[in-house]
């Protein structure tokens, strides 16, 4: 997720961390809960930059331990309605919002990039709230996320090759994510995409507010750009830079 982070500590650098070797309070999700879907996106090219970012040595959600417990109570209430939680993003290692940084101002704008900013040119993403070189996501209660239908066909795949529609476009038009349709897809630095956006559908607007409404009874709070992300007050703390690492099983 890019986001904006009001209040950021010093940053814990631990970068020769070995795999599965977590700092204190931290989890593997899949290892709280392992029926939570994830598509770790800045783990692979699927994402706004195009390539994976710093520090994703592996497609696995990383959170702290208190985020993992209510992640899956959220988990259990959803079951119950045929749904799931699908993590996009989770823990974001501080290099990796700099390499965000980096990518702004590199001075190219490819039209896989535009397909995530249609109308605002990336540039302007930090000034706008959209980008932050500080993310909270760095110290661990910060998520992107959205549901997921499991009675619903979920199979189309993502082809780098073809020339999808923009984040805006009708669900049919964009790259598939697998997930209910949500009016636009991950990532889309768009009006379109805060939360309350009023040209959404009906049908849109109900999953939206289902899916925070869900998010809220654990105490977590959406930030209202961003329909998909997500932060739980008080299990923050210091920011972070250790690399994600595979997960040993």
């Amino acid at each position: 997720m890019k986001t904006v982070l009001t209040a950021f500590v010093s940053i814990v650098s631990i970068s020769s961390i070995q795999a599965q070797s977590l700092p204190g309070g931290f989890v593997y999700l899949r290892d709280i809960d392992p029926t939570i879907v994830q598509d770790i996106r800045y783990f692979t090219s699927n994402n706004f930059v195009g390539r994976p970012l710093a520090g994703y040595g592996a497609g696995e959600c990383v959170v702290k331990r208190e985020v993992g417990l209510r992640l899956k109570a959220v988990q259990q209430e959803l079951a119950a309605q045929n749904l799931s939680l699908k993590m996009f993003d989770c823990y974001r290692p501080a290099r990796a919002s700099l390499d965000m940084v980096k990518w702004s101002q590199n001075g190219h704008e490819t039209a896989a990039e535009r397909r995530y900013n249609p109308r605002i040119p990336k540039t302007e993403l930090f000034r706008l709230g959209y980008i932050a070189s500080r993310s909270q996501h760095s110290t661990g209660a910060a998520l992107d996320l959205t549901l997921v239908d499991l009675k619903a066909d979920n199979s189309a795949k993502y082809d780098p090759s073809r020339p999808y529609a923009d984040c805006t476009a009708p669900v049919e038009a964009r790259p598939p994510e697998g997930s209910v349709d949500m009016g636009t897809g991950y990532d889309c630095t768009d009006a379109k995409g805060h939360t309350a956006a009023p040209s959404i559908t009906p049908d849109q607007r109900t999953w939206r507010k289902r899916l925070v409404a869900a998010m809220a009874r654990q105490g977590f709070v959406n930030y209202s750009k961003e329909w998909w992300h997500f932060s739980l007050p008080g299990a923050g703390g210091a920011a972070y830079d250790f690399p994600i690492q595979p997960r040993r099983n």
